[in-house]
């Protein structure tokens, strides 16, 4: 559970850490508006994936389904700074489908959570593999890390692609032809 007063204490420290006053006028409400965005941005701690995928509706064309450019902001569990950038998602349904508006809160409670961008690719993968067992899944994340960007190599126009692949998408044939749909 997210503790609020426990973040703003260690706010005050971390500020006094670097040499800076936390009571100085402009910091004071620093550790406040610290907590309420760390409260957002990891509220998907203790969260079950799969309720996001409950609710199904038969599926009349087994044909693949595809949601392109679902925006997302994660945070790196390295250096607690973020990563943002896009997530394409395509599922083969056996015989059930989500709809749509489903695939981005899937997205974005995954990524409310200290994560790696590795990791994050293969649990949306692993999620809709286990709640819809679909019968293929793509996830393809395409993501600019901001340690990468402002410390280390400073390199503010790279991007980190990772993809995870399950059921008939594990087959390079079939991959490669929803891989041309999400690269159209």
């Amino acid at each position: 559970m997210f503790d609020s007063e426990r973040v703003k204490r260690a706010v005050v420290e971390l500020i006094s850490a670097i040499g800076e006053d936390p009571t100085r006028s402009e910091l004071a409400a620093t550790p406040d508006k610290f907590a309420e965005a760390y409260a957002e941005f990891f509220k998907g701690i203790d969260q079950d994936p799969l309720a996001v995928l409950a609710e199904t509706f038969p599926a009349e064309h087994i044909e693949v389904v595809i949601l392109k450019d679902i925006e997302f902001v994660s945070m790196c569990e390295h250096h607690l700074l973020p990563f943002t950038g896009v997530a394409h998602i395509a599922y083969l349904p056996s015989d059930r489908v989500i709809g749509l508006g489903r695939l981005p809160k899937l997205v974005e409670l995954i990524g409310a959570r200290p994560q790696l961008q590795e990791n994050l690719t293969a649990q949306i993968a692993d999620a809709l593999e286990t709640g819809l067992a679909t019968k293929g899944i793509v996830v393809v994340i395409e993501a600019r890390h901001h340690c990468v960007v402002s410390r280390g190599a400073r390199q503010p126009e790279a991007n980190t692609v990772t993809m995870a692949a399950r059921g008939c998408y594990g087959e390079p044939a079939a991959r490669a032809e929803v891989m041309a749909l999400i690269s159209k």
